[in-house]
């Protein structure tokens, strides 16, 4: 398996599918799937039964997880950037490819 380059936490951008343009935070990443779930993007309605959280039941809108493949990490001045890792007073940091910057 791949070392994940994107952690939660991040902010994203979507670079292809459907979503292509949004962008949102990283809430979770799954790891085994290869997929993260974004904040906003992605939604999707799910049916509930009424149980003792939600006594009403319903229809509940959701973020679904998307493609890691399918995500780009945004720099502080807001554009799409590749990840690269190197080593800064003995301690591994992940870098901004374009600006160079400590992420």
């Amino acid at each position: 398996m791949t070392k994940l380059k994107i952690k939660s936490g991040d902010t994203v951008k979507v670079i292809t599918g459907d979503h292509k343009g949004s962008e949102g935070k990283v809430l979770k990443v799954l790891t085994d799937k290869n997929k993260a779930i974004v904040e906003g993007v992605n939604l999707v309605k799910k049916h509930t039964k009424p149980s003792a959280q939600s006594p009403q039941g319903g229809i509940v809108e959701k973020e679904a997880p998307i493609q890691i493949s399918n995500l780009s990490l945004l720099t502080s001045k807001g554009e799409t950037t590749r990840i690269g890792y190197k080593v800064e007073d003995g301690k591994k940091v992940r870098f901004s490819k374009k600006s160079n910057e400590v992420i």
